[in-house]
């Protein structure tokens, strides 16, 4: 048996109403989201979070965390940060879609099946195309597959699918044409030849980031809790240099440092250390990146350029979204390439409006959907958006 609650319908969760539906009172699109889908089924013991922040681009495009949360509200709370961050990315990178993200409570070394993928499936299949779903930590492209058994919304299939295959690819060029702009707003040459460049985290985008740096003539340096990611690494990459932990890599007199993990890397500690060890730019595949409102500010105040996290990273949703259309790699390639200059952009108009990169991508982000908005209402399954 299956359930799928809304909590914006007769079954609210106790306590995140007021987080679910808050809006800004200026009319920018904040925390308020227009749903919320709780979904369970029995039978595989699925138990996901669906959340939509925004159609006012399109439908909502977000990937799927699976992830053993340590409480359901834990899981809420990611999700609806998540699929907030998802609208202002799209809308930065110039898509015509909104903002979602789902969450799979559990272990995908222990808990991913067939079952679970499939019924979670079906729960965007009842959703009728208001979220489309991709991967993100903890699936993948196989899995994705596997998913696509019982929904038309979902993107990031396998090639063999017609898919377009790993999104790392373009999220890690992405983060690279950011970080090249960084380098040109900062030194005044768009390279990071001779650089001294800090990599937190070599995964799944981690690794291709680190390809790009040394064939631009970067020093790299990397940690991850993964001693197989590293390991992967140094047989890719010889010269790489390897610490311990992200204590050591704060401290290691960087020019450049990118968060390439999971969430919240910067923070009062980090930024702190950064300032202390001289490290001129944070520019990192990492979403949501910023721990707390006001840690954008204090690494402006230390001197040091933060590249907006949903800005440089992408390029995967870039490459995922090209496969609604019918994927073309060389077309999304090019897509991500402009991130180059739309990182300038924001530079610029951070240093016009004296306010920090962060704040003037927000700007940016809210201004289109605000535009847009005006031209739709909710999306309606079925129904003409334009």
């Amino acid at each position: 048996m299956t359930d799928v609650h809304t909590a914006s319908a007769t079954h609210p969760v106790p306590g995140v109403l007021s987080r679910i539906f808050r809006t800004e009172q200026d009319g920018a699109p904040g925390d308020g989201h227009e749903q919320v889908v709780l979904c369970h089924d029995r039978g595989s013991g699925l138990k996901a979070i669906i959340a939509i922040h925004s159609t006012a681009l399109g439908p909502a495009l977000g990937g799927t965390r699976f992830f053993p949360y340590a409480t359901e509200e834990e899981a809420l709370e990611d999700a609806l940060r998540l699929s907030r961050g998802m609208s202002y990315k799209n809308a930065l990178a110039g898509l015509d879609l909104g903002g979602g993200k789902a969450v799979i409570i559990g272990d995908p070394a222990k808990d991913k099946s067939e079952a679970m993928l499939r019924a979670y499936g079906r729960f965007v299949e009842s959703l009728h195309g208001r979220y489309v779903t991709a991967c993100d930590v903890g699936t993948y492209v196989q899995d994705m597959d596997v998913v696509a058994r019982e929904t038309r919304f979902v993107t990031g299939r396998s090639p063999e699918q017609g898919g377009a295959g790993d999104s790392s690819i373009l999220t890690a060029f992405g983060v690279f044409q950011g970080m090249r702009a960084s380098a040109q707003a900062r030194w005044g040459q768009p390279t990071l030849r001779g650089r001294r460049v800090g990599v937190a985290g070599v995964g799944k985008v981690g690794h291709y980031l680190v390809g790009h740096l040394v064939a631009d003539g970067a020093h790299v340096v990397v940690t991850d809790v993964s001693e197989a990611a590293v390991n992967r690494v140094r047989a890719a990459h010889p010269d790489v240099e390897v610490v311990a932990d992200t204590a050591a890599l704060l401290a290691a007199a960087l020019d450049v440092y990118a968060p390439c993990a999971l969430g919240g890397a910067l923070d009062d500690h980090t930024a702190g250390a950064l300032g202390a060890a001289g490290t001129a730019v944070v520019c990192g595949a990492a979403n949501n990146q910023l721990a707390h409102p006001g840690v954008e500010k204090d690494l402006a105040d230390r001197g040091i350029l933060y590249a907006p996290d949903y800005l440089v990273n992408s390029g995967g949703v870039i490459q995922v979204a090209d496969e609604i259309q019918g994927f073309n790699f060389d077309r999304a390639k090019n897509k991500a390439t402009k991130i180059f200059d739309t990182t300038l952009e924001i530079f610029t108009r951070a240093t016009a409006d004296g306010v920090p990169p962060a704040v003037a991508a927000d700007r940016l982000a809210e201004k289109r959907m605000r535009e847009i908005s005006a031209l739709r209402t909710i999306l309606l399954p079925g129904a003409r958006t334009s």
